[in-house]
């Protein structure tokens, strides 16, 4: 049986397009490997790509960007608003059709192990392939972030799964790991006030009582002039996207505060839009085009497309 992963990888350069060009020129390189969406952000200082395929040209894809990283971004000069450790930040693996969890976590082992041998750099294991439960938590791997990592990696806790106990000269460490689909999903304020944003955030995320699955932080966004609310959905069956946005809306509505539109970063599974267009009382009876623009509107997706269902893009690529 074919077996098709997704990998989600996080480049801590989202203000360079050229590099970013790069980035993706060298996944499309690959035959089998299908660059689906690639989305960058300046703020955040952040790109990320989504490939997806068989095991094999998945691995050689990733192995590709990671040289090009590595040659292009300098994490001694690297600054954003986006938490990171690395100029690959983090490189997830997650089980699409005929692939299994169980698969995803040696395929994140193996290429964490390749990496570090190859660019002497630190690989850390996260998620579903941690080999301690401290370790399954993104946050906790980048807790201090490049600054403190590169400071803390020879405390006793610290030391990397693969590679030596210290930073790359200019492209710090990696986590990677295995994972369910993450929806990585933001949420625009009519606001200026980064500390409502905050405070929205903390009140909303599983961490600290709020919803399960659901991983918050408030940042500010220059280019919009506006605070948000950035989340990532580890369960969208546990809580879907239309309950996050109601949530976000009810704790803004609090400080008189409305929401402008939220956006996706990437892609999302089909089942996850079309479930907000059942709770918006879109009617079954029309198109799945019109369910997913009548999702989108609920959501005030900005830019949507409905090829952002990660189905739909798949299909769509392959059949160039």
């Amino acid at each position: 049986m074919t077996k098709l992963v997704e990998s989600v990888p996080n480049f801590s350069e989202g203000r360079r397009i050229e590099v970013v060009d790069k980035l993706a020129a060298a996944v499309e390189r690959v035959p089998g490997a299908y660059l689906l969406d690639r989305t960058s952000d300046a703020s955040h200082n952040r790109s990320v790509l989504t490939l997806a395929g068989e095991p094999a040209p998945i691995l050689e894809a990733l192995e590709r960007t990671v040289a090009v990283a590595i040659a292009e971004i300098d994490m001694e000069r690297q600054s954003g608003e986006h938490p990171r450790i690395g100029a690959v930040d983090v490189v997830p693996f997650v089980p699409l059709a005929g692939a299994s969890m169980a698969d995803c976590i040696e395929l994140s082992r193996a290429f964490g192990r390749q990496i570090a041998d190859r660019f002497d750099m630190p690989v850390y294991l996260y998620g579903e392939a941690a080999t301690s439960p401290s370790r399954q938590r993104l946050a906790d791997i980048r807790r201090g972030q490049y600054e403190g990592l590169k400071t803390g990696i020879t405390e006793p806790g610290r030391e990397p799964d693969f590679g030596p106990a210290r930073m790359h000269a200019t492209a710090g460490a990696m986590a990677v790991g295995a994972r369910p689909f993450l929806i990585a999903y933001n949420i625009n304020l009519e606001s200026r006030d980064l500390e409502l944003a905050k405070r929205i955030a903390r009140r909303i995320r599983e961490s600290s009582g709020g919803l399960p699955r659901v991983q918050a932080n408030g940042f500010w966004i220059e280019e919009l002039d506006r605070a948000q609310v950035s989340m990532n959905l580890l369960d969208y069956r546990t809580t879907p996207l239309w309950l996050v946005w109601e949530a976000v809306r009810a704790e803004a509505a609090d400080d008189g505060v409305h929401l402008v539109e939220s956006e996706l970063i990437g892609l999302a599974p089909l089942g996850a839009l079309l479930d907000v267009a059942d709770h918006a009382g879109v009617s079954e009876t029309l198109s799945q085009t019109d369910r997913l623009a009548g999702a989108a509107d609920f959501l005030k997706l900005r830019d949507f497309s409905p090829l952002q269902a990660l189905e739909l893009r798949l299909e769509a690529v392959k059949g160039r």
